[in-house]
């Protein structure tokens, strides 16, 4: 999943980038809120984790500025304000969650795929599609029964499609899920994670819609 951090704390952006590079997820990092709401409008992003005490507008004015945008696009607040009426503006602003800062880069986690879950439609918290299932908590992959071992792109491709059954996804689509800012992007990398995912969870999971790109089909 590609997720967007605007966070001004070098510290504390590190550590979630750090956390969240391990689980797999694409991260791209920004402390000011101007760059961020530019970034949403010309990128495409499976969540934003965003903070509210921001050096060049609050983080409030950025989140009020995404739904103006009619950008249906997932929120977890964080924020060092820790009286309800802050957690309540944050809430009617256009935030899904909130994390009070100090806070568990466990707990942050777990809240990620807890909205991701829930934004997708999900009730379960293990995917199943077929005779395949993924745990995003453990990152266990598996096919009909069977442990299935995936890189780090394989996975994170497989739970992109996971996560949007029946979506067609084009390559500078995927190739955009994938991977951040300022990283080398081989032309035919899409085409070899899907060619290696093919022959370990089966053929027929992933179609490729000729001239488009790749999906799989819309029943989970």
């Amino acid at each position: 999943m590609r997720l967007l951090l605007i966070e001004d704390d070098p510290l504390l952006g590190q550590g979630i980038k750090d956390a969240l590079d391990r689980d797999g997820d694409t991260l791209d990092w920004l402390t000011q809120g101007r760059q961020g709401i530019s970034a949403i409008k010309t990128s495409e992003f499976d969540l934003l984790i965003l903070d509210l005490g921001l050096p060049d507008i609050d983080g409030l004015e950025v989140l009020r500025q995404i739904r103006a945008g009619q950008i249906d696009l997932p929120v977890i607040v964080l924020t060092a304000r820790d009286q309800v009426s802050d957690r309540v503006k944050g809430l009617d602003s256009g935030a899904d969650d909130y994390l009070i800062k100090p806070f568990d880069l466990n707990e942050l986690r777990a809240r990620i795929r807890a909205l991701l879950r829930r934004h997708s439609g999900f009730s379960s918290p293990v995917l199943k599609h077929g005779e395949l299932e993924v745990d995003p908590s453990s990152r266990e992959v598996l096919h009909a029964g069977q442990p299935i071992q995936l890189s780090r792109r394989e996975y994170a491709l497989l739970l992109e499609f996971m996560h949007h059954p029946g979506r067609v996804f084009t390559r500078d689509q995927l190739n955009e899920k994938l991977y951040g800012w300022g990283e080398e992007v081989e032309s035919n990398s899409i085409e070899v994670h899907i060619h290696h995912l093919r022959k370990k969870i089966g053929s027929q999971f992933i179609r490729t819609i000729r001239g488009v790109g790749y999906r799989i089909e819309g029943s989970h």
